[in-house]
């Protein structure tokens, strides 16, 4: 029983003998934001207008409004079709 133990206990020893495995090496994408600047978003004169504004003053609002909104839609579509 002795010589048993011996012999398994040489065999698992020498199974750790051999040359080391080798590491494989994974290569991961790794997260990387792709918007590197926000445009800042105008003060819209609609905002601004106080709650019993008439339909005229609202209606020049959104017209004043409207270039502007124009020109930080394509400032934001630019910045999304950067990450694409």
């Amino acid at each position: 029983m002795m010589w048993l133990c011996a012999l398994v206990a040489v065999l698992l020893l020498g199974a750790c003998a051999g040359p080391a495995p080798a590491i494989p090496v994974v290569k991961v994408p790794v997260y990387q934001s792709c918007v590197t600047a926000v445009p800042k978003q105008p003060t819209f004169a609609v905002l601004g207008l106080a709650p019993d504004a008439s339909d005229g003053e609202k209606v020049l609002a959104l017209a004043r409004d409207l270039p502007l909104h124009l020109k930080y839609e394509a400032q934001l579509e630019a910045v999304i079709a950067g990450c694409l």
